[in-house]
Formats: C-alpha cells, sequence, structure tokens
C-alpha cells in the first residue's frame, strides 16, 4: 500500500517537473503534535511517530527521525522500500546533506510551504541561490492522493479564566508591545499555537491532547487581528475580543493580509513558527526581524497564581496514578489486564477529577521489551497481556483546567533479574541526583544533565534522547526554551538559562532493545536557593507525588543521601496523597512509602 501511495506521488512529481520532495511532520503552525488532517508523512510512510521528515526522490526514499523512534521506525518501515536515516548518528547525513548530494544542475525541489518553517525555507532558497535549483512551495501533493483524508478540526474554543491563568490578556498584549517597542516593530506576526493560546488566554480542542486553537495572530501597537475558523468562537468570546481590540478575521485570509502590508512597517516574526508561506507573501520592501516571539520565554516562566494551580494539579494527578498503582499491584495475576487495558484505567482514573478534560498525549503502556521504545503505543496486534512478572512502564498525563502534568513510573511486576534491578536503581539514582541539584544561577540544562545520566554513564548505558523538557500551563506537555539535555540540539530550542518559574521533567532511562525499558519521571519547578554573596544558588522543587517502585530498588547500589532523599519524598507523598484514598488504599500506600 505505501509503495502503491508512493509510485502514485513520483507521477505527480514527474508531471510537474519535480525531482525531490519533502514532507514534514509539521501543520501549518510547526506543531510538535498535529491534528489528523496534517498526518501526511504518516500517509505516506506508515510511521506513526511524531517527529520525522520524509524526502521523496524520483529515484528513491528516507525517513529522518530521532532516537526515540529508531526502534519503531525500523519495525513500522519494514517491506516500504523507504530507507531509515537515524538522525545524529556517526555518518548520517542530515536532510540538508543528503538534498544537496542527490540534487542535480537544473532539478525542481518541492514542498507545501504552509508546513515548511520560514527559517528552513529561507535557508533552502539560499542554499540553491548559487546552484541552478529551482524551488517550489505551492503544492500540496499528498492532498491529491489522499481520498479519505479526514477534515481540518471544527471543535469549538474557549477562554480559560484568569483565576487559571493569572494574568489577563490585555496584561499580555501589554507586556508584548512593550518588547515589540524595545525592538522597534510596529506588526508581530505570531503564528505558534500554544503561543497564541498562552497570550489571548484561550484553549481548543484542534490537535488531539493538546488544547489548542487552528489560528494565526497578528499584533500591531494598537490592534490584533485574529485568523481563525470563526465558528469556533462562542459568542462569549466574541464579546471578549471586541472589548480587548481583537478583530476576529477568517483562517486563510492571512495569507492576503500579510500581501497588503505596508513598506513602512517593521514586522516581528520567528522564522521556526511562522510558515515559509506566510513570509513569502510579505512583500520584499518590508523589514522584518526575524526573532523569537516575546511570549516564548513568558509563557515558559510561570506566573505565581500558575504555580498555585500547578501544584494543586499534581495532587489530583498524584492520586490517579497512586490508585491506579494500587489497582495494578493487586490485580495482577487476579485478572486480565493488557497494554491497552492498563492505559484505560489510568485514564479512568484520571477523569474521574471534574478538572481533567484530556488527556496530554497518548498514555505510552509498554510491557517488558515493549518498554524499550520510547514513545511505544499498543495496537489491537502488539497489546501484551501483563504477567506476574517483568517490568510495565507507563509514561501518562492529564489536562486540568490548572495545569498539564507528565509522569514515568516502571512497574514491577514480579520477578526481575539482577541486572534490570541494577538498571532501575541506576535510573532512580540520575532522577534524584537532578532533583537534589543546586546550582549558580547562570546554569542551563546543559550543565546540570549529567547528573542524572552519570550513574548510567558509569555502567556504560546511555539513553538517546533528553532528560527533561519544558511543559506548557494546560498547552502543550513539550515546550522549550529550558529542558536537560547533555549537547545542544538547535532544532529543540532547550538549552536556555533556568530562570526562577520554568517547569522541567526529570526523566533518565534505560532502553535495552529486545529486553526492557525504565523511566522514572518527575515534574520539577526551578526557585531561588540562597544568596551567598554575590552567587545566587538555585535549586527545584520536585511537585510530582506518586509513589516509585520500591520492588525495583537495591539500596546496596544507592548513595546515603540518595536513599535519605527517596525516604523523605515517599513521606510527602504519603502525607500529600493519602487523605484522597480509602483505608485499604492507605494501608497499601505505608507499604509503598515505606522507608528503605
Amino acid at each position: 500500500m505505501i509503495k502503491d501511495k508512493l509510485k502514485k506521488l513520483r507521477e505527480s512529481m514527474k508531471h510537474k517537473g519535480i525531482y525531490a520532495y519533502i514532507i514534514p511532520s509539521a501543520d501549518f503552525h510547526q506543531s510538535e503534535y498535529v491534528g489528523d488532517y496534517f498526518k501526511c508523512r504518516q500517509f505516506i510512510s506508515g510511521f506513526t511517530g511524531s517527529a520525522g521528515t520524509v524526502v521523496v526522490t524520483l529515484d528513491e526514499v528516507g525517513l529522518w527521525t530521532d532516537g526515540r523512534y529508531f526502534i519503531q521506525a525500523e519495525e513500522q518501515l519494514k517491506g516500504s522500500s523507504i530507507k531509515l536515516f537515524k538522525m545524529g548518528e556517526e555518518g548520517v547525513p542530515t536532510v540538508e546533506q543528503y538534498l544537496n548530494s542527490v540534487l542535480k544542475d537544473g532539478d525542481t525541489l518541492a514542498f507545501d510551504g504552509r508546513v515548511m518553517n520560514a527559517k528552513e525555507g529561507y535557508g533552502y532558497e539560499k542554499e540553491y541561490t548559487q546552484k541552478n535549483v529551482k524551488i517550489v512551495y505551492e503544492y500540496d501533493l499528498i492532498d491529491q492522493l489522499w481520498e479519505d483524508r479526514p477534515s481540518m478540526s471544527e471543535e469549538k474554543a474557549f477562554l480559560l479564566d484568569v483565576k487559571y491563568a493569572g494574568e489577563s490578556a490585555q496584561e499580555k498584549l501589554s507586556k508584548v508591545r512593550a518588547i515589540m517597542k524595545k525592538q522597534n516593530s510596529t506588526i508581530h506576526i505570531l503564528n505558534s499555537l500554544y503561543d497564541i493560546a498562552w497570550l489571548l488566554n484561550i484553549r481548543g480542542n484542534d490537535i488531539k491532547n493538546t488544547p489548542v486553537v487552528l489560528s494565526t495572530a497578528v499584533i500591531t501597537l494598537d490592534k490584533v487581528y485574529y485568523f481563525v475558523d470563526e465558528n469556533k468562537l462562542s459568542d462569549e468570546i466574541k464579546d471578549e475580543f471586541n472589548k480587548m481590540g481583537i478583530e476576529v478575521r477568517g483562517y486563510f485570509e492571512i495569507y492576503d493580509f500579510v500581501k497588503n502590508i505596508n513598506e513602512n512597517e517593521v514586522v516581528l516574526l520567528d522564522g521556526t513558527t511562522v510558515n515559509y508561506s506566510i513570509y513569502k507573501n510579505i512583500p520584499s520592501n518590508v523589514s522584518i526581524i526575524d526573532a523569537p516571539n516575546p511570549t516564548f520565554i513568558f509563557k515558559a516562566i510561570k506566573n505565581d497564581v500558575e504555580l498555585s494551580n500547578i501544584r494543586e494539579c499534581h495532587i489530583k494527578d498524584g492520586v490517579a496514578m497512586t490508585k491506579f498503582m494500587y489497582w495494578l499491584k493487586t490485580n495482577i495475576g487476579k485478572i486480565k489486564i493488557t497494554e491497552i487495558s492498563a492505559a484505560d484505567k489510568l485514564e479512568e482514573l484520571r477523569r474521574n477529577d471534574k478538572d481533567c478534560f484530556d488527556l496530554s498525549f497518548p498514555t505510552i503502556a509498554g510491557y517488558k521489551e515493549h518498554a524499550a521504545m520510547m514513545h511505544y503505543s499498543a495496537t489491537e496486534e502488539s497489546d501484551y497481556e501483563l504477567e506476574q512478572e517483568g517490568m510495565l512502564l507507563v509514561d501518562s498525563g492529564g489536562q486540568y483546567y490548572t495545569g498539564t502534568t507528565d509522569i514515568t513510573r516502571t512497574y514491577i511486576l514480579g520477578d526481575i533479574t539482577e541486572e534490570q534491578r541494577l538498571h532501575y536503581t541506576s535510573v532512580l539514582r540520575g532522577m534524584i541526583r537532578l532533583s537534589k541539584a543546586k546550582f549558580l544561577y547562570g546554569c542551563r540544562g546543559l550543565n546540570l544533565d549529567i547528573l542524572a545520566r552519570g550513574p548510567l554513564w558509569d555502567i556504560g548505558i546511555d539513553y538517546k534522547c533528553g532528560t527533561g523538557h519544558g511543559i506548557g500551563f494546560v498547552s502543550n506537555v513539550h515546550e522549550g526554551p529550558n529542558g536537560f539535555r547533555w549537547k545542544i540540539v538547535p532544532e529543540r530550542n532547550d538549552s536556555c538559562i533556568l530562570e526562577e518559574g520554568m517547569v522541567t521533567t526529570n526523566e533518565p532511562g534505560v532502553y535495552i532493545e529486545g529486553s526492557h525499558g525504565i523511566r522514572i519521571e518527575n515534574e520539577l519547578i526551578c526557585q531561588r536557593g540562597p544568596k551567598v554573596g554575590l552567587d545566587q544558588f538555585m535549586e527545584f522543587e520536585t511537585i510530582t507525588f506518586a509513589p516509585i517502585d520500591l520492588d525495583g530498588v537495591n539500596p546496596e547500589y544507592m548513595e546515603k543521601s540518595e536513599i535519605q532523599w527517596l525516604n523523605n519524598y515517599h513521606k510527602e507523598v504519603f502525607e500529600k496523597i493519602s487523605p484522597y484514598l480509602n483505608e485499604e488504599e492507605v494501608e497499601w500506600l505505608k507499604e509503598y512509602t515505606r522507608a528503605i
């Protein structure tokens, strides 16, 4: 079937004189996760991971993806004739290097400019102006092949109350305009759905598990133009927008709107989120400042109201996780439990809380060797039944009106090997060491990543991903610019200075292909520690509260201070979570939060 699709795509390419066609994973806003309408890369390749790029030439096809998906991609590409390019691995060319090696004089490179970000688009433009290679960005060739393509989302939007957000949209717009004035810009094009959601305190359901609205905002010094399907907006939202000077326009009108920008204006935009088609439609005589959206750093530093709400939602989430662990541990071997039914049970427990309106991403429930695939997603064909042996990795999260959560626990269901116990304890040690970090202001995640990775490097193991990522507020579960990573990966944009109020995950892991996977994940709030002379120290507050399975821990592998941290953590878990449990659950929790 994939081969048939590729054959038809190549016929279309030949008809239009195209030699190479790029199909990224993005929507028109460079979102990490996308609605079904935008899953063109998945349609043409069969690869279901969230990140990757397909390049189709008249001679061969390649898929580029990162270390989170190597195992999954190899499995899903079997028999498709698509070659896997493992990004970041030694000797593997980038997409750009590959294209340079295959494009010849007179060839045409094409892509849909609406799903290519401006920075990449004008990068190709610059690269090939000196060569006789033509760039075409007007064609969505997949749309011509995809007969039953899903429609774009028509879900309704809603406003997030200031009691949750902490600041009104007017206050946020004032902050953005202050930055615009500093940069001498008169128009700001905002195309990131997460940034628009934060700025206008608007949420929706246009991307599964990510409460955003497909839209673009253009902010001037006295007005906002909001490009959206008006049917998504209630009368209440329209009234609120009208009061704030926000003018609603049709979703696709943005492309004509920017064509009419006056040459005296100065446009501020972020070329990593504004798409290439918008960029190309701006008149060439208009000055452009390509810089990060002012909202990018504003939304990463949570205000006091957001932080208070985030702490509250993590207690709710911890209750669901603890009840799930109790259910799993007391029922394994007694009733049939599979990867899918376990994920369904956890979702049911989360949604028992009225504030939980969605998951923050599809639950990853991987048993035994399935857990070695970092972003494994069980299907009816792959769904393992759980037994009283081995380990189950569960990575999950919820969308609450009070915040977005992300937590991973690895559960011991029965006998495991001593090597697996060493791996489990080493992952736990790395998580604890990063949690305990005291560091000087000015440090980045790059400076601290070794704390989490060190115990694993000591035994010759690494994991092919970052150690942690920022988290949005009732928004995307992966948010920059904060993160933990051992090296800079420019496209991830997660290596900023850690600021007070940033929320970041802490999730080291072990992934042994064909055997097992282990990950333990908590969330951390960066906060000020003591100031000693001129030195401002920083530290982390752990805000995730759910038992860490002591059945996988060998204390002999741990240092005294790590054991002390774990015991103190479990004491807090019991104090915060037990009031929401029944008597049987409380007695069980005492055992699983005991001091070791």
